[in-house]
Parts: structure tokens; C-alpha cells; sequence
């Protein structure tokens, strides 16, 4: 695996400088590589990790289980693409089981959610079935815990 990739994994919030000298790199040559991932399309952006509670917005996630019959020389690919255009979809993934595409959406409003589901997604022809579920709080993301006083060690209570 690329290095600067990697180190892009383990540590993301790291300068290009902070990078070149954990890899023993010059930093000429840590930005040469981000921008060949770039290129490439592996690093697509930088994204933070925000905890948007304590900013008291108000925006409404939800995850979508959806069903649908596979087109003919396009199978599932077509209708991913189709629904991760929608600006309310955050993400779409192929998945095994129950269902075959799981979305991320979000919306200013349950009614927005509710409308974007009933009104774009579930009229898609060839679209069986939807399952929506809303979230109501988050505990993690993205390997981060959310609301965890600062003084806490990280180490879990060990009890006999």
C-alpha cells in the first residue's frame, strides 16, 4: 500500500509536512504522492469528522434498505448510479442479503426524508421495495466517539 496513503488511514488529520517527516520523506515528495492518488481517484477529498449535536443542527439521517430487480446488461450498477445522483444521498452500497442497496440520506426535515423516499426513490421503476430507517443519535463515526468526556483515559472499566 502507498505510504502516504496509509498514513493517511492511521493518522488523517496530519499536515503534509507531519507526514513527510513520520515517513522520512520530503514534503515535495508526500504531496507528489497525494497528488498521483488524486489522479488516480483513490483520495477523492478530505473529509472532518463532526459532531454535529453539539451545534444543535437540526438535519435528519436516515439509512434506506432498498430492493430491486436487476436490469438486464446492467444489473445493479444503473441503479446505484442513478440513486447516488440524488442530492439528498450520502452514500449507496451494494450489499448481500435481504436487500440489495443500503442509502445514506439526509434532509432538513423527517417530512423531507419521508418525500425524498416516497415521492424519488420508491418511483423508480424497478425499485421493489424501500425499508427506512431514521437515525436518532450517533455513539461513533468513523472511528471517533461521540459525547466522551475529554478526561476519560479511553481505557475500558475492568469489573470481577
Amino acid at each position: 500500500m502507498n505510504p502516504v496513503l496509509k498514513l493517511l488511514l492511521e493518522g488523517g488529520s496530519l499536515s503534509t509536512a507531519q507526514m513527510a517527516q513520520v515517513l522520512n520523506l520530503t514534503e515535495a515528495k508526500v504531496n507528489r504522492h497525494l497528488e498521483q492518488l488524486k489522479k488516480e481517484r483513490i483520495l477523492l477529498g478530505w473529509r472532518p469528522v463532526l459532531n454535529l449535536s453539539k451545534e444543535g443542527a437540526s438535519a435528519v439521517r436516515a439509512v434506506i434498505e432498498v430492493r430491486i430487480t436487476p436490469e438486464r446488461g446492467g444489473g445493479f450498477n444503473r441503479f446505484a448510479e442513478r440513486i447516488s445522483r440524488f442530492d439528498e444521498v450520502e452514500s449507496c452500497y451494494l450489499m448481500s442479503g435481504g436487500y440489495d442497496l443500503l442509502v445514506f440520506a439526509t434532509g432538513s426535515s423527517l417530512q423531507k426524508v419521508a418525500a425524498f423516499v416516497s415521492e424519488k426513490l420508491s418511483t423508480i421503476e424497478g425499485v421493489l421495495s424501500t425499508s427506512t430507517h431514521f437515525l436518532l443519535r450517533s455513539y461513533k463515526e468513523q472511528g471517533f466517539l461521540m459525547d466522551v468526556p475529554t478526561e476519560e483515559n479511553g481505557r475500558l472499566t475492568v469489573t470481577p
